[in-house]
């Protein structure tokens, strides 16, 4: 026998698989992404209609530093002028002033006169670039030159004052010099030849000297070229709106929207603690995934799947059937529990019918017992006929054994035959409520019936209520060879899977796998129940109708007996059953 599922260690996964896993995880969350892509619609909607009229001129003016020889190229303009302080001046409203004096523009209009301007220097360069936007392209341009030539006037006129002050400086220093100079020659002119009018001549000398080096600065000072630039690039009036355009801003607006929902599915994804993957449900129960239950089309039907219109689902029960069938731990012994983590057992109930019936459809000997004994349900839902007694149950001669009593307790001995149509019959040990559940699941009579299963070519399917909401199941664990966990992913959280698989292997059992199901018609996504529909209200069903070609009437749901007041023994079992039946047509 090849052994198929291997639970203890999940398998290695691909990256391109884990990316493409993701992928197919984001995409579940369509409504994040087209409330992101709508608002990046809406957004590029406003930009298409707001810079729709807008439009933009620009003016390039190359700056230059003084120089008494332009052609020299030890000299560095990078070096005598800084280029981001020029850029403050430009955008200052001493330029603006200027500017508005020349355009005639009142004291009101001043700050949105500066405020359309823009100044940018290109990298690696030496130009200022002067762009204006205005709602109309006459206006651009016309401002954006006046800002250019406001700025040009105001540099030559920084240029001129600081070079006339230098040159005031340098005057100031010469004067008295020069003044001291007329005096020295004076003295020399009445002095007589000898030591003195010699000293006197030295220090003639000196003095001439030092008004030549004045002279000779203020000259430079004023040939210098004191240009402040040049524009390279007149502003022009545009012929096109600044805008991209209302197509363009549409495509853009949808890029970065459809940016904005993947960001926020995935960090959904991230702080979303239910299951994103199959493979999230294998890693959390260290068991395979066996199959996931397409959601039916018929608009409801009986719990059987076989012969209804959608082929599928009775095809995907067939499919976990084969895979259970080829695991080596429960082919040896061929007992399996199915249980739903918590809230409705109605998927689960389908599914141990459709198992016993795939089982049967294989020439297998099969017995589905119903250890759902506080909401008893099959032997209502499913074409049943009187069968035999079981083994374990029959004393000498027929008779039921001594000091027992075949109807005081569960089981009590009725044995139920399933028509499963094609896939052949099944028996049915139904459920019935019981005072004290505990004590029934546990005791030698249901010991001895899960235990027909070790007879040569039987198998066992047993369905208990849900695993996280009774410990029914947990009482049944070390009885079977395996347990299949039937849920919706959406409806539960990882760490509850995880706690099932705690629980099971703590009591001694073994998860087989899972088999997934989408929510059941009616239901809300993460709730247990459709609206309506509460735990532990009574929902009365009508009776199944007979199946064609079986002329047998179909029971009626058993009434249960309610404990009077007076009768109810604390923790006898019966403060704690739930009153409902499976509606018809749920799975």
């Amino acid at each position: 026998m090849i052994e198929t599922n291997r639970p203890a260690a999940a398998p290695a996964d691909d990256e391109p698989d884990l990316l493409r896993d993701q992928f197919r995880q984001l995409l579940r969350y369509r409504r994040l992404i087209g409330a992101g892509i709508a608002v990046g619609l809406l957004g590029g909607v406003y930009l298409g209609i707001s810079t729709a009229d807008t439009y933009v001129a620009t003016a390039d003016v190359v700056l230059r530093a003084p120089t008494d020889d332009p052609f020299n190229p030890s000299l560095a303009p990078d070096k005598a002028i800084n280029i981001g302080s020029e850029r403050q001046v430009a955008l200052s409203s001493s330029i603006a002033n200027e500017a508005a004096k020349k355009l005639g523009v009142s004291a009101k209009d001043f700050a949105a006169l500066r405020a359309g301007l823009q100044v940018t220097n290109p990298p690696q360069t030496m130009v200022l670039r002067f762009t204006y936007t205005a709602d109309s392209p006459k206006e651009a341009a016309k401002r954006a030159n006046a800002m250019t030539e406001a700025y040009l006037l105001k540099r030559q006129e920084s240029l001129d004052a600081t070079r006339d002050k230098m040159v005031k400086g340098y005057k100031e220093q010469r004067d008295p010099i020069a003044k001291q100079l007329d005096e020295t020659s004076k003295e020399i002119a009445r002095m007589p030849a000898g030591a003195g009018r010699d000293a006197a001549s030295s220090a003639k000398t000196d003095l001439q000297s030092e008004v030549g080096g004045y002279n000779t600065k203020i000259t430079k000072l004023e040939a210098l070229d004191m240009t402040p630039g040049r524009v390279t690039s007149a502003a022009t009036a545009p012929t096109a709106t600044d805008g991209p355009g209302i197509l363009m801003s549409l495509a853009l607006g949808a890029a970065v929207g459809l940016a904005l929902g993947l960001l926020a599915a995935w960090v959904r994804l991230v702080f979303d603690p239910a299951p994103r993957s199959e493979g999230d449900v294998a890693r959390a129960l260290r068991a395979p995934v066996l199959g996931y239950l397409p959601r039916d089309r018929t608009g409801g039907g009986p719990l059987l799947a076989a012969g209804e219109a959608d082929p599928r689902l009775a095809e995907e029960y067939r499919s976990v059937a084969f895979r259970l069938a080829y695991d080596s731990r429960f082919a040896d012994r061929r007992r399996l529990l199915v249980v739903a983590p918590r809230g409705s057992s109605e998927t689960a109930a389908a599914v141990a019918v459709n198992l016993a019936a795939s089982f049967a459809e294989t020439g297998k000997d099969v017995l589905l017992i119903e250890a759902d004994l506080r909401t008893p349900v099959l032997a209502s839902q499913l074409p049943t006929d009187a069968g035999g007694r079981p083994r374990w149950s029959q004393g000498q001669g027929g008779a039921p054994a001594p000091g027992r009593h075949a109807d005081s307790e569960w089981p009590d001995g009725r044995q139920l035959v399933v028509d499963a149509g094609e896939s052949g019959s099944f028996d049915l040990i139904p459920g019935d409520r019981a005072r004290n559940v505990p004590r029934a699941l546990t005791s030698a009579r249901a010991t001895r019936l899960i235990s027909e299963a070790d007879a040569p070519n039987s198998t066992v399917v047993v369905l208990a209520p849900p695993v996280l909401s009774y410990a029914d199941a947990l009482a049944l664990v070390d009885r079977v060879d395996g347990v299949l966990v039937v849920t919706d992913p959406r409806a539960i959280h990882r760490t509850d899977l995880i706690r099932i698989r705690e629980l099971i292997s703590g009591a001694g059992g073994t998860v087989l796998g899972a088999v997934l199901h989408a929510p059941l018609p009616g239901e809300k996504r993460g709730k247990g129940k459709g609206k309506g529909a509460k735990d532990g209200a009574p929902a009365a069903g009508p009776a199944a109708p007979a199946k064609p070609g079986n002329s047998a009437p179909q029971p009626q749901p058993i009434p249960y007996e309610v404990a009077e007041p007076e009768q109810h023994i604390p923790g006898d079992g019966t403060d704690t059953v739930a009153l409902r039946t499976v509606r018809m047509g749920r799975r």
